[in-house]
């Protein structure tokens, strides 16, 4: 674990957050595990997917970027898990009974749990990320699915809501 890391989960400890704590544990192995898989992937200059020609435009922060669908397909990916993370993490926080604060999640603050280094860059995935993650710390939070849903055991965030957070155009 990186230094401040280390210190927040000693903070945690210290604040007897056990829910929160075990949930840090468990996203950072999630995160190692998904990075080593990562790890063995090699760009080709051959490779189609990296070459398609942009199909999609996004924006945020007064700012239109282009992308293909394959970036398309990982920003809908990051609210997707970002959803998913900060559901797990409120739910955490509620369970030690501690005040709404969604910042100071370690996963908000990394933001980078499915980022794949391609097609986008790792701001925008880390940006679109967090926006999934506060909508999830809320509902897990408050215990209820004001902006997901549960399904097969897990909680995913609503098509409608990712596509307002997105806003994703296609080109022509």
């Amino acid at each position: 674990m990186r230094g401040w890391q280390q210190q927040r989960a000693r903070q945690l400890q210290q604040q007897r957050r056990a829910s929160q704590y075990r949930y840090q544990q468990e996203y950072y192995r999630r995160l190692l595990r998904q990075q080593a898989g990562l790890g063995a992937f090699r760009y080709r200059h051959d490779n189609p997917y990296f070459h398609a020609p942009a199909s999609h435009r996004y924006g945020y922060g007064g700012n239109w970027y282009d992308t293909n669908r394959y970036g398309a397909d990982l920003l809908r990916q990051a609210i997707h898990y970002g959803y998913r993370e900060g559901y797990r993490a409120g739910r955490a926080d509620r369970r030690d009974r501690w005040r709404y604060d969604y910042r100071s999640t370690f996963a908000y603050r990394d933001a980078s749990f499915g980022y794949r280094h391609y097609y986008v860059g790792r701001r925008d995935y880390q940006y679109y990320f967090r926006q999934g993650f506060r909508r999830g710390y809320d509902d897990g939070y408050a215990s209820r699915y004001r902006y997901g849903r549960h399904d097969n055991g897990s909680a995913n965030i609503l098509q409608n809501v990712l596509a307002t957070i997105l806003n994703l155009q296609v080109l022509r």
